[in-house]
């Protein structure tokens, strides 16, 4: 039988409050505080955006 990925209706809560935990743990960061000092980051943008450009930025500087 064939392996198939079929999320159940738990999953994506599940998955929505990993985010909701690792977002807040990365937004509390010296790193991520001292990169938001860094940014002229709009203050209208949500946290979930600018924690997602900075886990971008991150990631494409350590793959540089």
């Amino acid at each position: 039988m064939g392996n198939s990925i079929i999320a159940s209706p738990n999953q994506f809560e599940q998955d929505q409050e990993i985010w909701l935990s690792l977002k807040q743990a990365i937004a509390r960061s010296s790193g991520f505080q001292r990169w938001l000092t860094e940014q002229s980051v709009e203050t209208q943008e949500s946290l979930d955006l600018q924690v997602r450009r900075y886990l971008k930025e991150t990631l494409a500087t350590l793959a540089y």
